[in-house]
């Protein structure tokens, strides 16, 4: 399990001022914990969020424990991408909750050979289980789709034990379609006296407002 080093914020020092010193301003809550406002170091909470995402349980060594948490959201810099605040939930080993797991495509589709072209519908898929059941993503094996009507649904993906999905089983995965062809449409003739009349209108309008100046 990932462990996080965070510290206990001030509120009332800037957050540039914490961005600055290499840290990123974050906020750990829960359904039994008040929302604390903490710092984390940038580097390792990028590390961490790139292996666990929003599903895995990282533990977060505070001054006065551990608690297991997921990463709830992250805010990032609209211009570079870096994280600049994140939330933390606090998860009880008893107590179920709900997240977004991300979707893993991986494979070729045989049906590819036939003209086709894939289709990923889903990229992640929102699941309910405890803390300890929660899958850190989900593989979907493209090379199930062999002919163009093939499709992979929720239901053709193995969730774990104790994992609930909280989306209709029926919804499509990933599926099969065929090039669309850009219609050619050629242009009409230009009809001149349409014009001719528009300016006619123009200029008497203009005369009428020059009389009436």
């Amino acid at each position: 399990m990932i462990t996080l080093n965070v510290e206990v914020r001030d509120v009332k020092v800037n957050p540039k001022m914490i961005r600055r010193g290499g840290s990123i301003p974050a906020v750990f809550y829960g359904p039994s914990n008040q929302a604390t406002s903490i710092s984390v170091n940038k580097i390792a909470f990028t590390k961490a969020y790139q292996e666990a995402g929003q599903s895995a349980i990282i533990s977060l060594k505070t001054p006065t424990g551990v608690i297991d948490a997921i990463i709830h959201d992250v805010a990032l810099d609209p211009v570079i991408g870096d994280p600049i605040h994140a939330d933390f939930y606090i998860v009880a080993k008893d107590h179920k909750i709900e997240v977004d797991v991300p979707v893993e495509f991986v494979g070729v589709a045989p049906a590819e050979k036939l003209g086709g072209i894939v289709m990923k519908l889903m990229h992640e898929i929102r699941i309910e289980a405890l803390p300890g059941k929660l899958p850190q993503h989900f593989v979907v094996d493209l090379s199930k789709l062999v002919t163009m009507e093939s499709q992979i649904s929720v239901a053709d993906i193995v969730l774990g034990d104790g994992v609930r999905a909280l989306v209709e089983l029926t919804e499509v995965v990933a599926g099969m379609t065929t090039p669309q062809e850009e219609e050619e449409t050629t242009a009409g003739p230009i009809d001149m006296s349409a014009i001719e009349v528009v300016k006619k209108g123009k200029k008497e309008e203009e005369e009428e407002v020059a009389e009436n100046a």
